[in-house]
């Protein structure tokens, strides 16, 4: 996975927090490895701590100055992405947000920009309080995408999973299709209560798979708003192999066998391994938004 040495990364897409503290410093997540585990299965790559009930504290945080000015200070052109681990997030968000914001216009709609969070340990949002237990998450109350980085070292050591740079950017590509559906008025459909292999919030999370999938095919196309070249210049079948391994080790089933030793397909929320493969590969091969109807 490549970027343009010379294209200017927009860094008011990302909000660095890392280092920053919530007021109040509270937030109410389960403890021990049990409510690890219990984060694990339901958030993963998910919406909002809300949904688990995780939600408690102050929904605010304050950013230490040295960690806020960060991202900005050190992640200027593609060429940073390419060296530097929290500079290649920012150029995915930028790429993910280009590609949305030109099929909303192809489409006479209009796509909403979001930022993303970088925070470590824990962060305030509009859905509550979370630590990093729960994984990468969207909150649909302030649309902004929560991550700590540390993240994309467990999906290696925890979950098994070959991890790589394109990895990492499935996972970003992964939220925003989350922030895609919350524009488009299907994200409330996961939000009713049920849980197993054909709930509305499995078919929510495998869409958000098919629209990564969707945004990688035209990746390496999709121009960049300042210099009208693609940001991404090269995306290897090893990169798309990563990418699926990824989707494979977070699936449902793989998590419940490596955590807690069987697997009850009655309390997945975000599919199986194979399932998560197959809808990231439909919408990488079609490139197209509506071949991510999951609900059919």
């Amino acid at each position: 996975m490549q970027f343009d040495d010379d294209a200017d990364l927009d860094t008011s897409e990302v909000r660095d927090t890392r280092g920053s503290r919530i007021p109040g410093g509270r937030a109410t997540v389960g403890g021990g490895i049990a409510g690890v585990i219990a984060l694990i299965l339901g958030l993963l790559f998910g919406v909002g701590p809300d949904q688990l009930g995780l939600s408690s504290g102050d929904s605010g945080t304050t950013a230490t100055a040295s960690s806020a000015a960060q991202v900005e200070q050190n992640c200027r052109t593609g060429r940073d992405a390419n060296t530097k681990d929290d500079c290649r997030t920012v150029a995915v968000v930028n790429s993910v947000q280009d590609y949305w914001r030109q099929e909303f216009q192809r489409r006479d709609a209009t796509y909403g920009s979001a930022r993303t969070v970088l925070f470590t340990d824990r962060v305030g949002t509009a859905c509550g309080s979370a630590t990093s237990a729960v994984g990468p998450f969207y909150c649909p109350g302030d649309r902004q995408v929560y991550l700590d980085l540390g993240f994309f070292d467990e999906l290696r050591t925890k979950f098994g999973s070959s991890g790589g740079p394109f990895a990492e950017a499935y996972v970003v590509a992964h939220e925003y299709g989350h922030h895609v559906q919350n524009q488009m008025g299907t994200l409330a459909r996961s939000q009713d209560g049920r849980t197993g292999e054909n709930s509305n919030a499995v078919r929510v999370e495998l869409q958000a798979d098919c629209y990564a999938g969707v945004w990688a095919n035209h990746a390496t196309t999709t121009p960049d708003e300042s210099t009208g070249r693609p940001l991404i210049t090269e995306l290897t079948r090893a990169d798309i192999r990563d990418g699926l391994d990824a989707a494979a080790s977070v699936g449902d089933d793989r998590i419940q066998e490596r955590f807690q030793g069987r697997v009850t397909p009655e309390s997945w929320t975000h599919g199986s391994a194979a399932q998560r493969q197959q809808w990231f590969t439909t919408g990488f091969t079609s490139g197209d938004l509506e071949a991510c109807d999951t609900f059919r």
